[in-house]
């Protein structure tokens, strides 16, 4: 068996029915399903029942939270990759296992192209593999529904840490890439659709506090001492660009890509679709 698809749920019965949909359109049918709900009330159990004969396992119960419902899926999962396909999120189109298939890479991480649609506008998140640095992982992370885990990575560095969380994804990578050494290959396929949303300061300084406590864990105090410091840089340094030169060379860059660039980039690693 080749692919295990794990999708998680809890109240959303419409993410889901999207992401069932474009599950059972794949061409590619080499792969086990496994649905694990949280208990919804919201008429999910219903769907998953309806379709129960699409999965090779469903449960619906509480759970202590997203890693422990994804840790669920990974403990029972037989496939050599995993891939997280949470309800919400899509794969791209019917032929995209087939793809990943025709790629022939056998890496520990396969990594693909994930289109976000945010705001009624779609970007697509495509890092290039010449990018794929300690950087990436210090400021940013893998999306979890582009990028397909071969299984056997959570037996050797473990499952998700139940106690974070936000980052506990992101703590994943960064022990088993930056410190474990696990091979990791970019694809140039697109995987998923994730429907974007916004992320409020709350989580953005719970997910500040989770990243520091890993890097301090993990890392020796010099090299800590050096991401500590990127980190006054940039900040001082994005500070000085928007609240300065916000209003002249933001807007000038905006009228010359809409000018003169077929795409527009939006941030790092994204570009408007």
């Amino acid at each position: 068996m080749k692919f295990s698809i794990i999708t998680i749920n809890y109240n959303n019965k419409e993410g889901l029915k999207r992401t069932i949909d474009s599950v059972v359109a794949q061409t590619f049918r080499d792969f086990e399903w496994l649905l694990i709900d949280g208990g919804s009330t919201d008429g999910s159990r219903e769907l998953i029942e309806e379709n129960k004969h699409h999965f090779s396992y469903w449960c619906s119960e509480k759970d202590n939270g997203v890693y422990n419902a994804q840790n669920k899926g990974i403990q029972r999962a037989k496939g050599e990759y995993v891939l997280l396909l949470n309800s919400g999120d899509c794969l791209a189109g019917s032929n995209v296992l087939a793809e990943v298939i025709k790629c022939g890479v056998q890496s520990d991480f396969i990594l693909g192209n994930m289109i976000v649609h945010e705001g009624g506008d779609d970007y697509i998140w495509d890092i290039k593999e010449e990018a794929l640095t300690a950087r990436q992982f210090f400021y940013g992370t893998l999306p979890h529904p582009g990028t397909f885990i071969k299984r056997t990575m959570f037996e050797q560095f473990g499952l998700y840490d139940e106690e974070m969380k936000i980052c506990s994804d992101w703590k994943f990578f960064v022990e088993a890439i930056l410190i474990g050494q696990a091979t990791l290959k970019k694809i140039p396929v697109t995987i998923s659709v994730f429907e974007g949303g916004g992320i409020s300061d709350q989580m953005i300084e719970q997910s500040h506090k989770e990243r520091k406590q890993v890097l301090d864990k993990i890392f020796l105090p010099l090299v800590q001492e050096d991401y500590r410091m990127l980190n006054s840089l940039l900040e001082l340094k994005r500070v000085w660009i928007f609240d300065k030169l916000y209003s002249v060379l933001y807007r000038m860059s905006v009228s010359w890509q809409d000018l003169f660039c077929k795409e527009r980039k939006i941030g790092p690693n994204f570009r408007k679709l």
